[in-house]
């Protein structure tokens, strides 16, 4: 969920329109991030970059305050310039009615509580961002959900460095527009979740799974570097062309094996590609559902552990469950203590295992 608290934002101007982020300051962990702000001499500044260490706990090298501009954003998205090049404003000015040769304003930075480290949770970043600096997310253990807009991405390295329970990564855009989704997921070498859902849609149209990989480097004697992968994870990650994601070739992978990669993210991918079909073929469905079939117990695990009921009712309607899934499912939901789950699995198991009324006969003596 959102906040619904103000955010205080310090920005590096980069040219005329456009400007980099370097803080972000607030009392709430779940933030979205204004496009543009007002620039301090009229018009406005797009906000194109997140600066190297931005949303670290501890940031590196951050500009002086004669660099920078502050700015309150409301919830609604609208800012107020409250700080530009060192001096403090109110309402509307101009660079010219600055008193450079005065001394700046001193920096509060240090009564602000800012929005990093452990502390962030869930994040929306604008449509207008192109650049994600180095280590931009350094050490945020607790970022569960990022959630992006249109258009390509330039990442720095290490951007996500320690982001221990980073699963989902939300696209605001449809599955068949160029987006930033191929920079990001080649930046996280961990199992991850993307869903492409635009703004004000009520489901994803596309939900896919990235699972976990591990770069092995080798050096021959002939001083050659030989790169191998365990795990399909790499491969899944390189399934887009211009930007754009490409269905065939994301679900062409599955059938080649994937002993290496961990079950339970598998039969999630499985689960989630079924669920929404963006673009999935018979041929490739029938691999999903038959892994999904004998797995149902691993997604039926995590659906419970998040209470989401909506997904059990997608995953019953799949129809994967036999009379050995039912009971299975039924004894996990018992275990979990999730009841609505429970009647949601003995109402479908009854309606699919219903025995057939038997036909009655009649004799007439005429």
């Amino acid at each position: 969920m959102v906040s619904e608290s103000t955010l205080t934002l310090d920005i590096l101007p980069l040219s005329a329109d456009t400007a980099r982020l370097v803080r972000v300051y607030g009392t709430e962990p779940c933030i979205a991030l204004p496009g543009t702000l007002p620039a301090p001499e009229g018009g406005s500044f797009a906000v194109t970059e997140l600066g190297d260490y931005c949303f670290s706990e501890k940031p590196r090298s951050l500009p002086a305050a004669d660099k920078t501009c502050r700015y309150e954003a409301a919830p609604d998205g609208t800012a107020r310039l409250t700080r530009a090049f060192g001096q403090t404003v109110g309402g509307t000015c101009r660079r010219y009615d600055f008193d450079f040769d005065a001394p700046a304003a001193g920096s509060d930075a240090d009564d602000l509580h800012p929005v990093c480290g452990n502390f962030l949770e869930e994040l929306t970043l604008p449509d207008s961002l192109q650049v994600v600096g180095s280590c931009a997310f350094y050490n945020c253990r607790k970022l569960r959900l990022l959630t992006v807009g249109t258009g390509s991405l330039t990442m720095g390295s290490d951007v996500f460095l320690n982001c221990f329970a980073l699963e989902t990564i939300r696209v605001q855009a449809g599955p068949e527009e160029p987006t930033g989704l191929f920079a990001l997921v080649n930046n996280i070498t961990e199992a991850v979740r993307a869903e492409f859902r635009p703004a004000g849609a009520a489901a994803p149209l596309a939900a896919l799974w990235y699972p976990a990989y591990w770069e092995d480097i080798e050096e021959t004697p002939a001083h050659i570097l030989l790169h191998t992968f365990s795990g399909q994870g790499y491969h899944y990650r390189q399934c887009f062309l211009e930007n754009k994601f490409l269905p065939a070739e994301y679900d062409a992978i599955f059938p080649q094996g994937h002993d290496a990669d961990d079950a339970n993210v598998m039969a999630m991918l499985c689960f989630d590609r079924l669920r929404y079909p963006w673009q999935l073929t018979e041929a490739a469905a029938g691999h999903y559902r038959a892994f999904l079939a004998a797995n149902t117990d691993r997604v039926l695990a995590r659906l419970l552990k998040a209470q989401d009921n909506d997904a059990v009712r997608a995953l019953i309607a799949l129809d994967v469950l036999d009379k050995d899934g039912f009971a299975e499912a039924s004894a996990l939901a018992a275990k979990a203590g999730n009841a609505a789950a429970a009647a949601l699995l003995a109402d479908a198991e009854h309606k699919k295992y219903v025995p057939q009324p038997k036909k009655q006969r009649y004799d007439f003596d005429f």
